[in-house]
């Protein structure tokens, strides 16, 4: 199989053959001859899986170049991803002559408005600056055809709800709407459902040899000796390149400060740090000059960053998807992995339900804590 048995147009399909891809994903080959045909769609797949081509190709082959309102809308719950997505539809918009707009906070709103009065066909926002746009006129999404609500279960856990539901009421009722999500529980699926009109539905599944590649360990511990628990595994372990997970900015901030002081090498991300000072540190880490990324687990989606030899989930994630989300950024391409979670005696739930999914038992990682009162 390739694109162009999948609809995509010969200039599109050597324009990604120079960006060396030639060769359509499983969510690309199931997504895109149903969004092609103009089929609702809710798509659960994780980051990695090629998901931003599965609904981009054929959203590109669908815009009416002539018709310059915004015939496409993708709906993302951070900068990080829409300015991801925007990067590679601006690569091959120009195939068919589109404009494409990012539409997040910390741009300059004047250039913006300059932008969407010379006519855009595509934009990709987060829903906060959507929303001012739309109450300063500056942005009609009358004429939208296509609503692609990306990482939905972001959206929901961050609280865009009633946001999403202001964007939706303001969009046509003779819409396609694709919603595409690296979980899908009960509140996501339901969601999903209030916005799509007799949607079709996929589901690719984490390889299970992505799972087996990585070696997962539990540290019980306290939230009192959670981060001296940690730091003695990051001396004992000292990775290579490691991603630690925690629930909160706060909590990112506050895990940053000690380690930076401490003398690691790290760096945080999180939503309220600047947009040119995230792509910075980003780079940094993807180049390997910095060992440790801390991070929530909103800032880190989307960012698939290869060489990533350690995950440690300070704080448990919510659910087991979301765990199985964040222990996947290891053990790639044929190497091996490794995961630690830390969990206090609250956490006895959330690790229940992990051990569940994972139909095994963790083993238990002892950490001894030295001259710790």
């Amino acid at each position: 199989m390739n694109f162009k048995s999948l609809g995509i147009k010969p200039e599109l399909v050597q324009a990604l053959s120079k960006m060396g891809i030639t060769e359509p994903t499983p969510i690309q080959a199931q997504s895109i001859p149903l969004i092609l045909n103009g089929k609702d769609l809710i798509a659960r797949a994780q980051t990695g899986t090629g998901k931003t081509l599965a609904f981009l190709l054929p959203i590109l082959e669908k815009i009416n170049p002539k018709q310059t309102q915004v015939q496409a809308l993708i709906l993302s719950p951070t900068r990080e991803l829409a300015l991801q997505i925007t990067e590679i539809a601006k690569a091959l918009a120009p195939i068919y002559g589109l404009g494409v707009l990012p539409v997040y906070g910390g741009q300059d709103t004047e250039a913006q408005i300059k932008k969407l009065s010379r006519g855009v066909h595509l934009v990709v926002a987060t829903p906060g600056r959507l929303l001012d746009h739309m109450g300063r006129g500056t942005i009609q999404l009358n004429q939208t055809k296509t609503f692609v609500l990306d990482e939905a279960d972001q959206m929901l856990l961050m609280g865009f709800k009633n946001e999403v539901e202001i964007i939706t009421k303001a969009l046509p009722k003779k819409r396609q709407t694709l919603c595409f999500s690296a979980t899908l529980d009960g509140q996501v699926k339901k969601m999903a459902y209030r916005y799509t009109k007799s949607p079709a539905s996929i589901s690719i599944e984490h390889a299970k040899v992505t799972l087996d590649s990585i070696r997962q360990e539990v540290v019980e511990t306290t939230d009192r000796r959670k981060q001296a628990s940690l730091l003695k595994v990051l001396d004992e372990d000292n990775p290579y390149m490691a991603i630690i997970f925690c629930r909160t900015k706060r909590r990112v901030e506050d895990l940053y400060s000690s380690m930076h002081e401490k003398g690691y090498n790290c760096i945080r991300l999180h939503s309220d740090i600047l947009q040119s000072k995230r792509e910075r540190m980003m780079k940094n880490f993807r180049s390997g000059d910095v060992q440790y990324l801390i991070a929530t687990d909103v800032a880190a989606r989307g960012i698939d960053v290869s060489g990533v030899t350690h995950v440690y989930n300070y704080d448990a994630p919510e659910t087991p998807e979301s765990y199985i989300h964040r222990i996947g950024r290891t053990g790639r391409a044929g190497e091996n992995g490794y995961t630690c979670l830390f969990v206090a005696p609250k956490n006895e739930e959330e690790l229940a339900a992990i051990e569940k999914k994972l139909k095994k038992t963790l083993p238990r990682r002892k950490v001894t804590l030295e001259n710790f009162s």
